[in-house]
């Protein structure tokens, strides 16, 4: 699956869709042990803020944050699906849900490395 330069995604119901540039495919992909991540048990890659843009429904997501409250998780208000939040560890990337990229199927990556949120590092300082 080639997913290098622009592509479209959106959440189930299509109420948001955005645009993602991936110039060298993904990068970085992962999956978090945290308490959130681990319920919702998605396959992320991250990008630079600027590589994301939402084309349409911005008013239709729903922001989420909980413990130090510095992540920023954005939820579809109609279907519930996750398509990307502003990381914890990087406050100037996004993880992108790829499962909602159109084309990509999550269970076709292989072996995806687990981060370790449960012991974040920004918790040990």
């Amino acid at each position: 699956m080639d997913v290098k330069g622009l592509n479209r995604g959106a959440c189930h119901c299509g109420s948001v869709q955005f645009e993602v540039d991936l110039p060298g495919g993904f990068e970085d992909l992962s999956r978090c042990n945290c308490s959130m991540c681990a319920r919702r048990g998605a396959v992320v890659t991250s990008v630079p803020l600027d590589a994301f843009r939402i084309l349409k429904g911005a008013e239709n997501l729903t922001l989420y944050q909980f413990n130090t409250k510095t992540a920023e998780h954005y939820f579809c208000a109609t279907c519930g699906i996750y398509t990307h939040h502003r990381r914890r560890s990087n406050p100037n990337q996004f993880g992108v849900n790829v499962a909602c990229i159109e084309g990509v199927n999550p269970f076709e990556l292989g072996d995806i490395p687990t981060t370790d949120g449960i012991n974040h590092s920004s918790d040990r300082r």
